[in-house]
């Protein structure tokens, strides 16, 4: 079976509980739910059912002890009892269903291999490893055993280690390293058994680089090379290099795996990602503009092209292109960050700029003249409860930040004003806690910014040029700071995501940046950094208003922007920068 086909939930319905049982009627794995029973308690119950003949109602708690606890012997016992007891050594007991609770899904992939099936089971263990790369699913005595390797065979053992790579990150977090340990042992025992097999070296040699031993995994395919030249073994090999620190000879193995196969695109773009990661822009370029002329569509080629571009010179224009061709291409052979990459970190690109003053203020006043009568009323506890649920300083890319404000949509002309006017509370988690008692001026900013955001989905049927929206925003865009700025960032995000609009913004954006650039005004507005980033931002500016953004952005150090810099860590995980060919291709085993 296709494991990458099969949906796991975490929720466990128990539809065959007798009546008058005091358990609840869902139970949620991996801690989810403070109502989850501890895995002893799932067993006490587990068997009671099985000496009352309630084998249904024995497998659901069975199944929940799994996911609670999935190498606890005791549960194994009670499964073997189970197993025992129905007729179909318990198959028929854990079924699959279009959505199948992860505990039911593991006692499934047990039951096979204790039927002489084990790799469907591995299959069914992959597919809980991938729903959940922490819990320890395959540390069990029949997957490190020698005796599965030999049972096996050396292909079905390199495809099962295909779908863990494909099913795990690369590199492997750490903290979940341990967890997936058992696969590397199945490795090691293939290995043993099949010593020169090139595809289960390649495989095993993926495997152990995402899991951080890398000087096995540069042995492990090394020895597939030797074995058998090919151009996956070559690109096991450079990744394997590369990941040692061996940038030179890596790159060595990926140009002899062009060699071998000259329309694998994928490779040209991890060559051109490596270079460029080691200060090689031009060569790096080089590499991916041959891969565009064999085909000027191919999705890793573009990404890359884009983003290498656009560290060649900054401008923006590049990423605009990389996020048309994402619209334009929705169905891409896998997912690519180079866009948020590009954008992560970036004024307005990829993250709020700090207020002009620490004590910025909102101006009702704004609001109430972008809703022509007086100061709204307070939103609504929905308008606040969604906006508390979006706010955020921080964002992916500016297409990201559109979507997500879609939140918002359905609220009407007088609430997204009455948060501009009256700004809801910062919410009671982390990040507002953080905002509020650091700086509760970004708490402000990020509500402007989400609800100008909010205001590009009001009424998006009205035709832009005369819509209220558009109105609306650049009233706002008009007032002196406060939401200025926000509205100015609304309308560029609008640019990035409709090509049709983008000279009129374009042309508001210059307006604005000519105005706080006006040298008979002395001195230089405080929001003008701001302003000439957001300008930076704006897709088809023309290159005099460039050159006068980049002048202005540059003059300065923002040391508020540093202190966002460091508030930002706290908040979302570090990036992680890599090549675009970390899994080259995207196939489940490079």
């Amino acid at each position: 079976m296709d494991h990458q086909n099969l949906a796991l939930s975490p929720t466990l319905t128990r539809p065959h509980r007798a009546a008058g049982t005091d358990e609840r009627e869902d139970h949620v794995a991996e801690g989810t739910d403070d109502r989850a029973l501890p895995a002893t308690e799932e067993l006490t119950l587990a068997r009671r059912a099985l000496d009352a003949g309630e084998l249904a109602h024995a497998a659901d708690h069975v199944a929940a002890a799994l996911a609670r606890a999935p190498t606890l012997p005791e549960v194994h016992e009670t499964l073997a009892r189970l197993a025992a007891t129905s007729g179909d050594g318990g198959l028929g007991l854990f079924p699959l269903q279009h959505h199948t609770f992860v505990g039911a899904v593991v006692a499934r992939a047990h039951l096979l291999a204790a039927a002489g099936r084990p790799a469907e089971g591995l299959d069914l263990l992959v597919a809980a490893t991938a729903h959940a790369p922490g819990a320890d699913w395959a540390a069990v005595p029949w997957v490190t055993s020698p005796e599965l390797a030999e049972r096996l065979g050396p292909e079905e053992a390199a495809r099962v280690l295909m779908q863990v790579c494909a099913a795990v990150a690369d590199p492997v977090p750490p903290p979940n390293r341990a967890a997936l340990s058992p696969y590397l042992t199945l490795a090691r025992n293939a290995i043993t058994v099949h010593p020169e097999h090139p595809l289960l070296l390649g495989t095993a040699s993926a495997l152990a680089r995402r899991l951080g031993e890398v000087p096995l995994a540069v042995r492990w395919a090394s020895r597939g090379v030797r074995a058998a030249p090919s151009k996956m073994g070559e690109v096991w090999l450079g990744y394997a290099l590369r990941s040692a620190g061996r940038t030179r000879e890596a790159l060595a193995a990926l140009r002899r795996a062009v060699g071998h196969d000259p329309d694998d695109l994928a490779v040209y773009a991890d060559i051109a990602g490596t270079l460029a990661d080691h200060g090689r822009l031009a060569e790096a370029l080089d590499w991916i503009e041959r891969a565009l002329a064999r085909n000027p569509s191919f999705d890793c080629a573009v990404h890359t092209a884009h983003r290498l571009r656009f560290q060649r010179d900054g401008s923006v224009d590049h990423l605009v292109a990389l996020a048309d061709f994402i619209r334009d291409h929705p169905d891409d052979s896998h997912e690519h960050g180079d866009l948020a990459e590009c954008c992560r970190g970036r004024p307005w690109l990829g993250q709020v700029t700090p207020p002009a003053s620490p004590t910025a203020s909102v101006d009702g006043q704004a609001a109430e003249s972008a809703s022509g009568r007086p100061t709204p009323p307070p939103p609504s506890a929905e308008a606040a409860r969604r906006l508390r649920e979006l706010a955020h300083p921080a964002w992916p890319h500016p297409p990201a930040a559109y979507d997500a404000a879609v939140g918002l949509a359905t609220l009407d002309l007088a609430d997204l004003l009455g948060l501009l006017a009256h700004p809801p509370e910062p919410p009671q988690n982390a990040l507002g806690r953080v905002l509020s008692g650091q700086d509760p001026a970004l708490w402000l900013r990020c509500v402007q910014v989400w609800t100008c955001l909010g205001l590009l989905h009001h009424r998006t049927d009205e035709p832009w040029a005369e819509s209220t929206r558009r109105r609306v925003l650049v009233e706002l865009a008009q007032q002196p700071e406060a939401v200025a700025e926000a509205a100015l960032f609304a309308l560029v995000t609008a640019a990035w995501v409709d090509p049709s609009v983008r000279s009129d913004v374009a042309a508001l954006v210059t307006g604005r940046l000519v105005a706080v650039t006006d040298a008979t005004r002395q001195p230089t507005p405080p929001n003008a950094t701001s302003v000439a980033h957001l300008a930076l931002a704006t897709p088809g500016l023309d290159p005099e208003a460039v050159a006068l953004a980049r002048k202005l952005a540059g003059v300065t150090a923002s040391q508020r922007r540093g202190a966002l810099r460091a508030l930002l860590r706290r908040l979302l995980p570090p990036w992680r920068s890599r090549p675009h060919g970390s899994e080259p291709g995207k196939s489940a085993g490079r």
